[in-house]
C-alpha cells in the first residue's frame, strides 16, 4: 500500500511539473510570435501584398466559423455562374459585418478580372492560415511532448511494476518454500515417533515418555507456527482494521514483561526495565496489536539470548511528543546478511533455521502492526552502554 501510494504521489507531481513546463513554453512561444509579428511578419506582408487594411475581429469569438466562412468564400467560384456573386455577396457581408473582416489593397484597384481579384483572395487566405498553424505550431511540440513525456513515464511505472510483481512472486514461492519447510520438519519427527509407538517398537516405558513429549513438543511447535502465519497474513487481508482507542503505552509495556517475566528468569537472563510512571498523553492504539508487536520482540529476546545476558525495556518521549520503545540486549549481534532483511518474513539465520529456535515471522508481523499505526519499527546495532543491539519502536 505504502508503495502504490508513493507511486501515485510520484506520478501527480511528474504529470503537474510537465504541465507547468508546457504552459511556459507556450507562454513564451506566443510571445516571441506576437514579436515576430510585429516586427517582421506584417511590414513584410504590407509591402509585398500592398495590403493596406486588414482587420479580422469575431463578434461572437468563434474563430472556427471564420475560417469556414473564409473557406466558402474562397471556394464560391466553384458553384454554377449564376449563384457565385450571390454567395460571395452574402459570405462577405457577413463576414465584414457579424465577424469583422475588412480588406483593401491598392492591387485591387482597377483590376476588372474576377479570376485575379479570387487569386489575389486565395493568397492572402492561405497567408492567414499559414500564419495561424504557426501560431499552432508551441501548441502541437507541447501536445507531442507531453505525449511522449507521459508515455515514457508509462512504460516506467508498467516495468517497474511487472519489476515489484516478479519480485513479489518470487518472494511468495520463497515463503511457500519456508512454511513447508517449517511444517515438515516437526511433523516428519511427530509422524515418526507416532509410527513407532503404534507399532510397539519402543518397549521402555521411559523412551515411550520421552517420543510422547517430543509429539506434543513439535505439535506446539506447528500449532505456533499456524498461528503467526495466520496473524501474518490477517494483516494484509482487505477485511482487517485496527480497533484503535486511548491507552498507556507504559502500562501496556509492564502488562507484556510481566507475561515474560518467568521465561526470562527460566532462561537466566536479567532484565532491566526503564518505564515511567507518567508519559503523558495516552496512545491512540489497538492495544491487542500493539501488544502483539511489543510481544513478538520481548520473546525473540528470550529465545535468541542466552543465560547471563542482559535485556533492557525502556520507554521515552522526543520532540513533537513522538514516543520511543527500546528493547536493547547485550548478546550475540547479529549477521549484516541478516540484518538487512530481518523484518521480512521468514527471515532468520542458518543456526537458528537448523535448531528449529523461531519461525521468523514475529518480527514481520511487528513491523507491519507499527507500520499500520503510522509508526516505525528499526534495528539499531550501534547501541551505547554495552549493548550490541535495539530493536526501536517509534510512534
Amino acid at each position: 500500500m505504502k508503495k502504490e501510494q508513493t507511486g501515485t504521489k510520484s506520478l501527480k507531481w511528474f504529470l503537474i511539473k510537465r504541465f507547468l513546463i508546457i504552459m511556459l513554453f507556450i507562454f513564451i512561444s506566443e510571445e516571441l510570435l506576437n514579436m515576430a509579428y510585429r516586427l517582421w511578419v506584417v511590414p513584410f506582408l504590407a509591402d509585398t501584398m500592398h495590403i493596406s487594411q486588414i482587420s479580422v475581429t469575431a463578434a461572437n469569438g468563434n474563430m472556427m466559423s471564420l475560417m469556414l466562412r473564409m473557406f466558402l468564400l474562397s471556394g464560391a467560384s466553384l458553384f454554377p455562374e449564376p449563384a457565385v456573386r450571390w454567395v460571395q455577396m452574402l459570405i462577405g457581408r457577413n463576414m465584414e459585418t457579424g465577424l469583422g473582416i475588412a480588406l483593401t489593397s491598392p492591387v485591387l484597384e482597377g483590376v476588372s478580372s474576377p479570376m485575379l481579384i479570387h487569386i489575389y483572395q486565395l493568397a492572402v487566405i492561405i497567408i492567414f492560415f499559414g500564419l495561424f498553424f504557426v501560431t499552432l505550431i508551441p501548441y502541437l511540440i507541447s501536445g507531442y511532448w507531453y505525449y511522449r513525456a507521459v508515455s515514457k513515464k508509462v512504460k516506467e511505472l508498467l516495468w517497474e511494476e511487472k519489476a515489484q510483481k516478479e519480485a513479489f512472486d518470487k518472494q511468495r514461492n520463497l515463503l511457500l518454500s519456508d512454511i513447508a519447510h517449517d511444517i515438515k520438519t516437526p511433523l516428519t519427527t511427530v509422524s515418526g515417533y507416532a509410527k513407532a509407538l503404534a507399532d510397539d517398537m519402543v518397549a521402555e516405558e521411559s523412551k515411550r515418555k520421552e517420543y510422547l513429549q517430543a509429539i506434543v513438543a513439535k505439535s506446539m511447535r506447528m500449532d505456533e507456527l499456524i498461528t503467526l502465519l495466520f496473524e501474518y497474513v490477517k494483516l494484509d487481508s482487505s477485511g482487517f482494521s485496527l480497533h484503535k482507542k486511548k491507552a498507556d503505552l507504559g502500562e501496556l509495556l509492564r502488562k507484556n514483561i510481566a507475561l515474560l517475566y518467568a521465561d526470562f528468569e527460566e532462561k537466566g537472563i536479567e532484565l532491566e526495565i526503564e518505564i515511567p510512571e507518567e508519559i503523558g498523553q495516552p496512545f491512540d492504539m489497538d492495544i491487542v496489536q500493539m501488544g502483539r508487536a511489543v510481544g513478538n520482540i520481548l520473546t525473540n529476546s528470550v529465545k535468541y539470548n542466552e543465560k547471563g545476558t542482559k535485556v533492557h525495556v525502556s520507554l521515552r518521549t522526543g520532540p513533537g511528543g513522538r514516543y520511543q520503545i527500546r528493547i536493547a540486549d547485550n548478546g550475540g549481534p547479529i549477521e549484516d546478511d541478516l540484518a538487512g532483511h530481518i523484518f521480512e518474513p521468514f527471515s532468520r539465520g542458518d543456526q537458528t533455521r537448523n535448531t528449529g529456535g523461531g519461525s521468523g515471522l514475529g518480527l514481520s508481523i511487528s513491523y507491519k502492526i507499527v507500520q499500520m499505526h503510522g509508526g516505525e519499527l528499526w534495528l539499531d546495532r550501534e547501541c551505547k552502554g554495552g549493548f550490541t543491539k535495539a530493536f526501536v519502536i517509534s510512534l
